[in-house]
């Protein structure tokens, strides 16, 4: 159990530090992005999050890859399984149930969808933010 926990606390780690750089850096250009002398607001708005959410679902995505990885290494996945299914399987909380790991890994798939949830709602709150200065931006400048 110790090595599950290990393993999988370092892909958490791995995982949360991508995200936390491009959090930084969507916040950063959120910051830096001005409706300033912008003709159509609306637009604007629009490229501020399909960009936004674009560069997030990238995000989780390269998460995923890293956990699939992580499940090729280690053996995780049962013979003939695709590691990139079962790990969006699991980062998502789906859970279809149609894949289970191997035994002795069998506790990566509750440490992955708890690394998946924290991020993913960490995402909602950025998207949230990005979106309320984006509109706090379009107001001023209108």
């Amino acid at each position: 159990m110790l090595r599950q926990i290990l393993v999988g606390g370092g892909v958490s780690v791995v995982n949360i530090a991508i995200h936390a750089f491009v959090m930084t850096i969507l916040v950063w250009v959120a910051r830096a992005v001005s409706a300033d002398n912008k003709s159509h607001p609306a637009i604007f708005l629009m490229a501020v999050m399909i960009s936004t959410v674009s560069v997030l679902m990238a995000a989780h995505a390269i998460e995923v890859i890293v956990w699939a990885l992580a499940y090729l290494i280690v053996g995780a996945a049962p013979g003939g399984a695709g590691f990139g299914y079962f790990a969006f399987v699991n980062y998502t909380t789906l859970g279809y149930g149609d894949i289970v790991p191997v035994e002795r890994w069998r506790l990566l798939g509750p440490i992955t969808a708890l690394n998946g949830v924290l991020l993913i709602g960490w995402s909602t709150a950025v998207i949230f933010e990005v979106l309320r200065r984006a509109l706090a931006r379009t107001e001023t400048s209108g």
